[in-house]
């Protein structure tokens, strides 16, 4: 499954915590779009897509949620609930965020601007598109 979890380095003293990201350095791809999610309801899931070039990075800032990852053969489910701690995800991963704790805000970088093109919403049309591979 194309996804890793990324541990960013913490430059921490006694005034507190600095995480640095680069393009093509702690992040593996150029950033293009970052956006953030927060106010979230645990009783609904986001989500529920995969993206066809697409890739991100998901950084918990504040909180936790789960993430449900599923390549069409396999599904990992990941707790994010650290603000040093990436989750990339690289191309056709059907990804679902839940369990959002309250107060949860997550960062998401992108490697690309938003294009709905690029999405794929139906769980039986990600398949078969991974099937046409």
């Amino acid at each position: 499954m194309d996804c890793k979890i990324l541990n960013f380095q913490n430059r921490k003293d006694d005034r507190g915590s600095l995480i640095v990201l680069e393009n093509l350095k702690e992040v593996p791809f150029e950033i293009k779009r970052v956006y953030y999610i927060f106010d979230t309801d645990p009783k609904f899931p986001r989500g529920a897509h995969a993206h066809k070039n697409l890739e991100q990075i998901l950084i918990m800032m504040c909180g936790s949620c789960d993430i449900v990852l599923d390549n069409g053969k396999k599904k990992k489910k990941i707790c994010l609930n650290r603000p040093d701690v990436g989750l990339y995800i690289g191309k056709n991963i059907w990804r679902e965020m839940k369990n959002f704790s309250y107060g949860a805000k997550l960062l998401v970088l992108a490697s690309d601007f938003y294009d709905e093109k690029e999405y794929i919403r139906d769980y039986n049309e990600f398949l078969k598109v991974l099937n046409a591979k």
